[in-house]
């Protein structure tokens, strides 16, 4: 009875040891695997950071994605060139675009879910200095739409997510002048974000996304403790975040994209 005993006991144990390893491997395979390419200008680079490679918001928000429970590897690739705008970016160019298309064609993981996740206007958005500036809004949603074809048709299967530009003050103006024009020209630019995504939704369902929508309202009224002051033409300006804005920054980003992983996934 007691060699029984035992043998019964050693079968119940191998029998949830191999439960656990069932539930172990069926998590591990539940989770999605990330190659993003942050798409972008200074504000993406990390410009005026001192440690851009694990400060800028790209790396803020690829380290929230890898401490999620639904998400496995994260690979990335930052894409932000300070100055550019949505010209600089379209394929016609050739001048940001091939470069983003190595950095999605170099992610060693195939079966990785591709993102594109693009933050632009605020240069777009400026009177005189970075190229095509200003910008009309309609003429934004256009290069936009131009951009997110191309990587639609080259990449099939792929995540594409406009975040929402952020606030700068109203007397930016330093190689470019931006001033209240621009920032009213900036803030024009949102609801072409928005149409533009919502024409998308028949023609490439679950692919193309608003990511972050809380960036502008939080900068203008954090920019004392989250944008860095810089010399201007006009006075002290504000523009560029500073460590703790690139963190939170980050932080928006990567919401946004984990709750776009989870869309489109169901």
């Amino acid at each position: 009875m007691k060699f029984n005993g035992n043998i019964s006991f050693i079968v119940v144990l191998a029998a949830i040891i191999l439960q656990l390893d069932v539930a172990c491997l069926y998590a591990q395979s539940s989770k999605q695997n990330l190659n993003i390419v942050f798409i972008g200008n200074s504000i993406t680079q990390g410009a005026l950071l001192s440690l851009p490679d694990i400060e800028s918001p790209p790396a803020m928000a690829c380290s929230y994605l890898r401490e999620q429970t639904n998400i496995g590897t994260v690979a990335y690739s930052n894409q932000g060139y300070s100055g550019f705008t949505t010209v600089d970016f379209l394929p016609s160019t050739a001048k940001a675009f091939p470069k983003v298309e190595q950095a999605a064609h170099a992610f060693t993981d195939k079966q990785a879910l591709l993102i594109f996740s693009i933050k632009l206007g605020t240069n777009d958005s400026a009177i005189e200095g970075p190229n095509g500036s200003p910008v009309s809004p309609d003429g934004y949603k256009r290069n936009l739409k131009i951009i997110a074809d191309s990587l639609l048709k080259e990449f099939p299967g792929c995540i594409i997510i406009f975040h929402h530009p952020i606030w700068y003050s109203p007397n930016t103006y330093n190689g470019a002048k931006y001033l209240k024009e621009g920032l009213k020209r900036l803030q024009r630019y949102i609801p072409k974000i928005d149409r533009l995504v919502a024409g998308y939704a028949s023609s490439y369902p679950k692919q193309v996304f608003i990511g972050d929508t809380d960036g502008f309202a939080y900068f203008k009224k954090h920019y004392q403790t989250c944008l860095k002051p810089e010399d201007g033409h006009q006075g002290t300006f504000y523009l560029h975040p500073n460590k703790s804005g690139a963190q939170y920054l980050g932080y928006l980003w990567g919401q946004a994209i984990n709750s776009v992983v989870k869309s489109a996934s169901n």
